[in-house]
């Protein structure tokens, strides 16, 4: 369906969620809605507080801009704006852009008439974003324990809270996150690599279909999930990835304190299945 067509059937009013017709707009192809304008003020005025943080710090390189959480003896009280305080406001600008966009995306859906599996799955991303930046450090009671805002600070905390616990390998949930996102991109470049295979089968030959794609796995791991199996199942494999993922570091410093290696001392090793 060419896009012009397509735009005819999309441009419908209604669908909204909030504010009716006032901000049922479009900015040339692309949709707006009043979570559009809230998406646009929120990074904006976050990338603003960025770019002037950047400014009270000792570099304007961007790979070494870092703006920290305020320190643990804050609590989960508000800081001063150069101890904290302008990552308190950045987060909160943050989820606002992201939530928006979220929003925005479900009366997009609600305009095509069609499913809610696209905010659904981005709502993952969110639920891994704040999960870091907000529900484990308010666990813990102290938002110095969210990660900072830079590239290289970002990185260098992350190998810091892994060597906390010792050898963040030996997290069991780590484990389960790492098995899924590899599973997903195998799943996938499975599922790519059949379909290019049969639409680009070599020069004089006969482009193949959904039959061929199907037989190749049959014959190849005895088994076939079909073309719209496959959307499924490397959509459920990304989600269960985002969410273990984020669920290994929310229990870290929560409900597990202590280095990761005890754990299988501890407990695994002590199943009755051994």
């Amino acid at each position: 369906m060419a896009m012009l067509t397509f735009e005819r059937k999309y441009r419908v009013r209604g669908g909204t969620l909030l504010g009716g017709d006032l901000f049922d707009f479009w900015a040339g192809p692309f949709y707006v809605g009043i979570f559009g304008v809230s998406t646009i003020f929120f990074a904006v005025l976050g990338t603003v507080l960025i770019i002037w943080g950047a400014s009270q710090g000792p570099t304007w390189n961007l790979w070494q801009i870092n703006i920290a959480p305020p320190d643990v003896s804050y609590g989960l009280a508000f800081a001063p704006l150069n101890e904290g305080g302008l990552w308190q406001l950045i987060t909160i600008c943050a989820t606002g852009a992201f939530v928006s966009w979220a929003l925005r995306e479900v009366e997009i859906s609600r305009k095509l008439g069609i499913g809610l599996h696209v905010p659904f799955a981005f709502s993952f991303a969110i639920l891994a974003y704040l999960s870091l930046e907000v529900i484990r450090p308010i666990w813990m009671g102290a938002w110095g324990y969210a990660f900072p805002y830079g590239i290289m600070r970002h990185l260098d905390w992350v190998g810091e809270v892994g060597y906390a616990y010792v050898n963040f390998h030996y997290n069991p949930v780590h484990m389960i996150a790492a098995s899924l996102f590899f599973a997903t991109t195998l799943a996938l470049a499975m599922h790519g690599g059949a379909i290019l295979s049969a639409v680009n089968p070599g020069k004089g030959k006969v482009v193949k279909g959904a039959e061929h794609e199907n037989t190749f796995f049959r014959d190849t791991i005895f088994y076939s999930i079909g073309t719209l199996g496959i959307h499924r199942l490397g959509l459920f494999l990304a989600l269960s990835a985002g969410f273990f993922s984020a669920l290994c570091i929310v229990i870290s410093g929560t409900l597990w304190t202590r280095g990761w290696p005890e754990w299988w001392d501890q407990y695994w090793l002590n199943l009755p299945i051994w």
